[in-house]
C-alpha cells in the first residue's frame, strides 16, 4: 500500500486531531491509506478512528472512494455497519479472502458511493478487552459513543445503518433510543422473540453454562461452526479460514453477553418504537429466528416505507456467503430508494 499523496486529505486529518484533542469523546488516531479497488481503476481510502466510552477505547474503521474528502466534493451517504456476536466489525465486513475476490462489504458499498463505517464493540477485534460480557446494552452504549465521531468527521448527524444477527438487535435498541441519528436501517438475521428457533432454543438449554462465565474460548473450529450450522453449501470453505486467521490474531475469547440476551431476555426491540424506514432481510437458512416471529415484528412497524426480503441461497451470515451479491443488491436498492413525490 502506498502513502497518501492528497495534501487536502492530510490537512483534514490534522484538523480532526486538533478539534478532538480536548473532547470527551476523542479520535485518538487517524491513519489514511489508499488501496486499489478490486478490478477497478478507482482507489478506496481506509481510515482508523477511535472513540472513548469511559475507560474503554473503541475502534472505528472507515472506507470510501478516494477524493471524497477533498474540498468541494459532495457529501456521500454514510452507512454504518453493526457486527454480531462472534466476530469483529472490520474482520467480518472488510474480509480479505486469499484467492477469492469481492468479499469486503465495505469495499462493495464504497464503490456504490457510500461513506462506510464500522466498529469493533468492546471485547472484539481492536477495541479494549475488559471483563464485561459485552451484552446488547453494552453494544448500544458503544454506538452512542461512536456516532459523535462519525458526525464530526462526516458532518452528517443522521446516517443509514445495517445490523447483522445480534448487531441488528443492538441497532434496533439504538434506533429506539436515538431516533434523530437514524435514517434507513437494515435488520439482517434479526431475532425478535426467538420462540421455536433452533439456535435460540439450543442457547436456552445451555443457559447455565453461558451465564457461568462472561466468555467462551474461540478457535478456528468456532469459525468453522458458524458457517456449517445452517447450510454449509452456501459458503466457500476459504471464508471461515480467512475469518479465523484475522480474528485469532486479536483475541482467543468471545463474550457471552449477546448469547445470554438472545436466549432469555427477548424481545429487546419494540417494533412500534421504530419510526424510521426498515428493511428486514431473512436468509433461506437461518436457525436464529422463525418466519412467524419476523413477520409479526414486520407487521407492527409503523413506518409504511418498509420491506421484508427473504433471500434464497444464503444462510445466517449472508454477507459472507457465495450469494452475498444477492443480499447486497437488496440492501443497495433499499438504501437508494427515491424520495416519495407529491402532486
Amino acid at each position: 500500500m502506498s502513502d497518501v499523496g492528497d495534501v487536502s486529505e492530510k490537512q483534514n486529518v490534522l484538523q480532526r486531531r486538533r478539534f478532538l484533542q480536548g473532547a470527551a469523546l476523542t479520535l485518538v488516531t487517524t491513519t489514511v491509506m489508499p488501496i486499489s479497488a478490486s478490478g477497478a481503476t478507482t482507489q478506496i481510502v481506509a481510515e482508523d478512528h477511535w472513540a472513548q466510552k469511559g475507560a474503554v477505547k473503541l475502534y472505528l474503521y472507515r472506507k470510501r472512494l478516494a477524493g471524497d474528502g477533498n474540498a468541494g466534493a459532495s457529501p456521500k451517504p454514510v452507512l454504518f455497519l453493526v457486527h454480531g456476536s462472534s466476530f469483529s466489525g472490520r474482520g467480518g465486513f472488510d474480509l480479505q479472502v486469499p484467492g477469492l475476490a469481492n468479499y469486503s462489504f465495505m469495499d462493495e458499498f464504497a464503490r456504490y458511493g457510500f461513506d462506510v463505517w464500522t466498529m469493533d464493540h468492546e471485547n472484539y477485534g481492536r477495541s479494549s478487552k475488559t471483563e464485561s460480557n459485552s451484552d446488547i446494552r453494552s453494544g448500544v452504549e458503544d454506538l452512542k459513543a461512536a456516532l459523535p465521531i462519525v458526525e464530526h468527521v462526516t458532518g452528517q448527524k443522521k446516517v443509514m445503518f445495517y445490523g447483522q444477527s445480534s448487531g441488528s438487535i443492538r441497532l434496533g435498541v439504538f434506533a429506539m433510543e436515538e431516533p434523530k441519528r437514524v435514517d434507513r436501517i437494515v435488520l439482517d438475521a434479526f431475532t425478535y422473540t426467538g420462540e421455536g428457533a433452533p439456535e435460540i432454543m439450543k442457547r436456552r438449554a445451555n443457559i447455565a453454562k453461558l451465564t457461568a462465565s462472561n466468555f467462551r474460548p474461540t478457535s478456528q473450529a468456532s469459525f468453522d461452526a458458524i458457517f456449517s450450522r445452517d447450510d454449509p453449501s452456501t459458503v466457500d470453505p476459504a471464508v471461515p479460514k480467512a475469518l479465523g486467521d484475522y480474528e485469532l490474531k486479536l483475541t482467543n475469547r468471545t463474550p457471552n453477553g449477546t448469547y445470554v440476551d438472545m436466549a432469555i431476555h427477548m424481545p429487546m426491540v419494540d417494533p412500534k418504537r421504530l419510526q424510521c424506514s426498515v428493511c428486514m432481510t431473512r436468509a433461506e437458512h437461518d436457525g436464529n429466528a422463525t418466519d412467524a416471529e419476523l413477520l409479526d415484528f414486520f407487521s407492527q412497524l409503523p413506518n409504511k416505507d418498509k420491506q421484508f426480503c427473504e433471500i434464497k441461497g444464503v444462510a445466517h451470515v449472508a454477507v459472507l456467503g457465495i450469494n452475498r451479491h444477492r443480499i447486497w443488491h437488496a440492501m443497495h436498492a433499499f438504501f437508494t430508494m427515491p424520495p416519495q413525490r407529491t402532486a
